[in-house]
């Protein structure tokens, strides 16, 4: 198989709001209830088509957990686009978002595109931070928004494919150089393995749902 692009994400947000539940059902079309607990990161891959480009997302899912920020922050060199992940029903999760995107701007390449992701939306009756809340803080931070839930699937699709097709329009208008691999974009190759999607690389520790 081969891509025209490979675009590198990370996953970036708290523990526990559910980045690798996320991860595992756009790779896998899967969710994991009890899921172990994010060590360091874990890594996913899938091919998807824009304007008839394969595209193939190289996407590094980050541990949440404070111990594992310095390991986290050397994954935001080179990724040209950041999945940035709140849990709706967990307020905590949202007043943290401030945190994570200024080590994303400091660490990251300025032109990285950021969606910002409202997870678990499939339980709205526990609902702690409001769908007006998330929009607003995007708007503040220039940045896109989605609610999405990794159980039902709902935007999870959107999210990931909408973030590259951001990233593919900043190609084709030239804000970006691929040429400059701090960027977190390749010039595809012909490759047999590993288009498909899935997880390798991962080291993980039982003990927490959807880490």
């Amino acid at each position: 198989m081969s891509y025209s692009y490979l675009f590198k994400y990370i996953i970036i947000g708290d523990t526990g709001v559910g980045k690798s539940c996320l991860l595992l059902q756009f790779t896998d079309k899967r969710f994991q209830p009890v899921h172990d607990l994010t060590i360091g990161v874990e890594f996913g891959a899938r091919l998807i088509g824009i304007d008839n480009n394969p595209i193939k997302l190289q996407i590094w899912d980050t541990a949440g957990q404070e111990s594992f920020r310095s390991i986290t922050r050397s994954y935001y060199r080179g990724a040209a686009g950041a999945l940035l992940v709140y849990d709706i029903t967990r307020r905590e999760t949202f007043n943290h978002l401030t945190s994570w995107l200024e080590d994303a701007r400091q660490h990251a390449n300025a032109n990285m595109t950021v969606m910002l992701i409202g997870n678990k939306c499939d339980l709205a009756h526990r609902r702690a931070v409001s769908t007006e809340e998330g929009e607003q803080f995007a708007k503040e931070h220039g940045l896109v928004f989605m609610e999405a839930s990794a159980k039902t699937a709902q935007n999870v699709e959107e999210a990931f494919i909408s973030t590259a097709a951001k990233i593919y329009k900043k190609i084709q208008d030239g804000v970006i150089d691929i040429s400059n691999e701090s960027y977190g974009i390749k010039l595809g190759h012909q490759t047999g393995a590993g288009l498909s999607g899935g997880r390798d690389g991962s080291a993980s520790q039982a003990g927490s749902c959807c880490g």
